[in-house]
């Protein structure tokens, strides 16, 4: 059974700390992780190899039904828990260095691909371009031009370019709009929740939710508009896979944060959190303004430098 222990370190003398009970989320965790990411490699190798992906999207759907019900049961726990007054300011503590290490995780995650991004534009591109080379600019085909972003081809007919990019000032603009905004809206929630004005909470924490939904449908509507009418695909050389593996990544990360959202909103209806206590709602919020500075890099880096 959980139970109370008290620490015997003076600083922390008469303070109690939560000491859970044995879990079984975490060997769930293990197992549908690693489901889905044996589906997803598996949907890889298949789909290169021309074979059928039936099985590997079977495991990566089962996969994701397991890790979405060990999320749902975990952090159920941990709500319980905390409704039941169980966690101690030691354990706040835990709980912030915990999303603090998480959300550097995420950080290091982008930085990789940006990382990509700067490497094929400042080093790759220029080097096959012929820099540092005596002036060769055509280390690839004839008549090779060496320009970002480099979508043209050295077969048009075989190797079908992308006809033009994404400018910045259409979509990506309104997409920055959104979500500049709702990082303004989550603030003004935090806000109200600290001041304990609950109406004003809701408002604008639901505000923020449909500026995050609004998003999910302007850039689903760009990627449509892309392999339809601009012909921009994962497969339009060096500058179609960064730019779709930047923007997907984040995408992603938007459902994630939105899913957040949402659940700090029912919790909120629900009546959880105090001005003193509320540290998942602060959790969601901390990750949302991630999101939002990764996309104004995204915005200046890939869609208007």
């Amino acid at each position: 059974m959980a139970t109370d222990h008290t620490y015997t370190h003076e600083k922390y003398a008469y303070q109690k700390y939560y000491v859970p009970e044995q879990s079984k989320w975490p060997i769930i965790a293990t197992v549908g992780l690693g489901l889905t990411l044996f589906g997803v490699a598996s949907i890889m190798v298949n789909s290169s190899q021309g074979e059928s992906t039936g099985g590997s999207w079977l495991l990566f759907l089962v996969g994701s039904l397991i890790m979405a019900y060990m999320l749902f049961g975990w952090f159920g726990n941990v709500i319980r828990e905390s409704r039941a007054g169980l966690y101690s300011p030691q354990m706040d503590r835990s709980f912030r260095w915990g999303m603090s290490w998480f959300i550097f995780s995420e950080v290091m995650f982008f930085a990789a691909f940006f990382g990509a991004l700067f490497y094929a534009r400042v080093f790759a591109v220029p080097w096959l371009g012929g820099e540092g080379d005596r002036g060769s600019s055509n280390l690839l085909w004839e008549g090779f031009q060496a320009t970002w972003p480099l979508i043209n081809t050295p077969d048009p007919v075989a190797y079908p370019p992308a006809k033009e990019v994404i400018g910045p000032w259409g979509l990506p603009l309104v997409n920055t709009i959104l979500l500049v905004t709702s990082s303004l809206t989550v603030t003004i929630a935090h806000h109200a929740l600290k001041a304990g004005h609950r109406g004003k909470l809701k408002f604008w924490l639901a505000a923020t939710i449909a500026l995050a939904l609004g998003f999910v449908v302007v850039q689903a509507y760009e990627y449509v508009h892309a392999y339809k009418d601009l012909n921009l695909t994962l497969e339009s050389g060096i500058y179609g896979t960064t730019f779709f593996m930047l923007t997907g990544f984040h995408g992603a990360h938007v459902i994630l944060g939105t899913l957040m959202l949402i659940i700090m909103l029912v919790r909120v209806m629900k009546g959880h959190f105090t001005a003193e206590q509320h540290f998942g709602f602060e959790a969601a919020s901390w990750y949302w303004h991630f999101v939002d500075v990764v996309w104004l890099m995204l915005f200046t880096f890939v869609y208007i430098l």
